[in-house]
């Protein structure tokens, strides 16, 4: 988590090979990967899945062609077998029915849970999701995070959330990291989260934390809001 422009989303597309880093080294299932060649790359994204902040879908494509377009890129699935996958994904994500439909007739939330079937196409070990809340109403916000949570604990996935929305950070993680200026300045448990003294992450959170959260008996938190 972390406020705009902090390096949120570029950390991740580093980590999926989509950007290169300038400079460090970037660790995923004990390989060194930020030197790796495309071939090598290629055999990792098999073992993650993103879900980008816009979906960003093929609006030219209907919805099964969007979630199919990697199958159809890297395997040697026939139609028949790659229909049973894209239906198999759409059904994690509660749009069963909507395989023919074409990006322009669904809401944001169904555009995110269509790129979140397509990220789920090869059976990711991991789940990327940049901003998966933005440009969404409150309800549909609540339904994305319970369905990430969902998926976390029905797949056993490791999910990796960037967002700045607290009320999503706190509803699904079970380990908070915070970036501020392109540097790690905080992590560990969402307890441990809200019991560090350092200002500029509990400014952070006291501006969007859930009541749940502001209402607790915590010295810290009272300290920073002036109780």
């Amino acid at each position: 988590m972390g406020r705009s422009g902090c390096g949120k989303s570029v950390l991740l597309k580093i980590i999926t090979g989509l950007m290169s880093a300038d400079s460090g080294e970037i660790w995923f299932d004990g390989t060194e990967i930020s030197s790796l060649n495309r071939k090598k790359m290629n055999v990792l994204r098999r073992k993650v899945g993103m879900l980008f902040q816009s979906a960003a879908l093929f609006d030219s494509m209907t919805v099964a062609e969007n979630v199919a377009f990697m199958l159809d890129q890297h395997t040697d699935l026939d139609k028949r077998e790659m229909r049973k996958v894209v239906d198999e994904k759409l059904s994690l994500v509660d749009l069963e029915g909507t395989q023919d439909l074409r990006p322009a007739e669904l809401s944001g939330g169904m555009r995110k849970r269509v790129g979140l079937a397509r990220a789920l196409a090869f059976d990711p070990e991991v789940i990327f999701y940049d901003e998966p809340t933005t440009g969404l109403d409150p309800v549909t916000c609540t339904e994305i995070n319970q369905l990430i949570g969902d998926l976390h604990e029905r797949l056993q996935v490791t999910s990796v959330v960037v967002t700045h929305d607290m009320h999503s950070a706190f509803s699904v993680a079970t380990r908070m990291a915070m970036i501020h200026e392109g540097r790690q300045v905080a992590y560990g448990s969402p307890d441990e989260i809200i019991n560090i003294d350092d200002p500029i992450l509990q400014q952070f959170i006291l501006f969007g934390a859930p009541d749940q959260i502001l209402n607790m008996e915590n010295p810290i938190l009272k300290k920073y809001l002036g109780r």
